[in-house]
């Protein structure tokens, strides 16, 4: 499969002023075949130590010389190794965190040495880490699943990705071919992009060997709760897991998970949850201004899963059943177009910038609204609403728009691309704004197409 990833990392390995890179990810995003296969494509020696299968590779890194230990490597291995020819892979190393600490000799020492490290479970180590990171002397990199672009890459549809890659509002797109892409695009809901299951499914087209792939995934997962332990039971963490599907779209509330457990202990699991990075929060703003991190108001939150084939699994959705619902909002109440949109929303940033979304919403009485996501485009907001039917039914946009003062925002639906100019009155104001709508196989696109 092609991954936009290791382009990346192959202008990472051509950088002059290349650091030690940290590739973050949940397990099973590719995050080990991605450096196999960089170093397949360029040439490179590979020396790959896995911490978690074996624990004692980290007795090669006792000296804080570089030197030293790629000399005690080329023993060991009984190799020759030529720094400038040869990438040095750390892995699992979450096992091992105070190994972190190490590379910035390699940043100092030996930068023709191409040195990448990932883990699956980093972020625990990141979050309460008691020795000194190399700030400054490395870089990170955030691995998602596929895209619904890479989707269509991996299953031979090279031409329709470029046709999304170079398309623009000057050119309408064929109702069949738009047909098409929301044909494969409800094969992506099914599917997912974790590439175990994108690899099947281009391999032997089988649902039933899909749906295999994804309880096995979700099992691996459930084993990895044991890694938690003594931080909480495991059976609330699979209580959370459970319930994170039936809340897509609303508001994350403890006492829907389980009753009988309190919301602190619940809290703290939802913690863990994202530490894996099995799920993510989407935060709930103010949307003033950038950046929206700046005033997340932490009472409030939605929560997405990993990937929208691991959520379909869960909730037993067929790709037959779906495949005549013309608009994937209707499916399972919005929830899942609201998963999907979010997943591909975090693929749209550099790699080297970690992932958060975010949303708005306000609680008055008979006066509830929510905006489902919100943007930073260059350095304005833009609101997302996932939402089909006609403008005058965006009650919760023209009153965010109002109160913001923005000039457009965005729907993404099942329907045509289109461009409209909305006025309308909220009980404040006349407002004006442009409406950008975008159907679901063009999220990718969104900061090229935002003229």
């Amino acid at each position: 499969m092609s991954r936009l990833a290791l382009t990346y990392l192959k202008n990472w390995l051509t950088d002059p002023g290349r650091k030690p890179m940290v590739i973050r990810g949940a397990r099973q995003v590719g995050k080990t075949w991605l450096v196999r296969e960089l170093a397949k494509e360029t040439g490179k020696r590979l020396i790959e130590l896995n911490f978690e299968k074996n624990r004692q590779h980290l007795t090669f890194f006792e000296s804080n010389d570089p030197n030293v230990i790629l000399k005690q490597l080329a023993s060991s291995l009984n190799l020759t190794i030529d720094p400038d020819q040869t990438i040095l892979f750390l892995d699992e190393i979450q096992v091992v965190p105070l190994l972190l600490s190490k590379l910035r000799w390699f940043a100092e020492d030996l930068p023709q040495l191409a040195v990448i490290t990932a883990g699956s479970l980093l972020d625990f180590v990141l979050d309460s880490h008691e020795f000194s990171m190399p700030v400054g002397r490395i870089t990170y990199m955030h691995l998602e699943p596929l895209t619904f672009e890479e989707f269509l890459d991996a299953n031979k549809k090279t031409q329709l990705v470029n046709y999304l890659q170079n398309f623009n509002w000057q050119e309408p797109i064929p109702l069949a071919l738009h047909l098409q892409l929301m044909d494969l695009f409800k094969e992506y809901l099914i599917i997912g992009g974790m590439p175990a299951a994108v690899y099947s499914w281009t391999e032997q087209n089988s649902l039933l060997k899909i749906s295999q792939i994804h309880h096995d995934l979700l099992g691996t997962y459930r084993d990895d709760f044991a890694k938690y332990a003594g931080k909480i039971a495991l059976s609330h963490l699979d209580d959370l897991l459970v319930s994170i599907p039936k809340m897509l779209g609303d508001k994350f509330v403890f006492s829907r998970v389980n009753k009988e457990i309190q919301t602190a202990t619940l809290k703290a699991g939802l913690t863990l949850l994202c530490q894996a990075r099995i799920a993510h929060k989407v935060f709930a703003t103010a949307g003033n201004g950038t950046p929206l991190a700046a005033e997340v108001n932490d009472k409030f939150f939605k929560v997405i899963f990993l990937d929208v084939g691991l959520v379909s699994g869960m909730l037993n959705l067929k790709l037959d059943k779906i495949h005549d619902i013309l608009d994937i909002n209707l499916i399972n109440s919005g929830g899942i177009s609201e998963q999907v949109a979010g997943q591909l929303l975090r693929s749209l940033e550099p790699f080297f910038v970690a992932p958060a979304l975010f949303y708005w919403m306000r609680e008055q009485k008979n006066s509830n609204a929510e905006i489902d996501y919100l943007i930073q485009h260059g350095n304005e907001i833009v609101p997302i609403e996932i939402k089909s039917g006609s403008t005058g039914s965006l009650k919760s946009l023209h009153l965010f728009m109002a109160l913001k003062k923005l000039s457009r925002a965005l729907r993404i639906n099942s329907d045509l691309p289109s461009i409209v100019n909305v006025k309308t009155k909220t009980h404040r104001e006349e407002i004006e704004y442009k409406l950008y709508s975008l159907p679901f196989y063009l999220i990718g696109q969104i900061h090229r197409l935002l003229i």
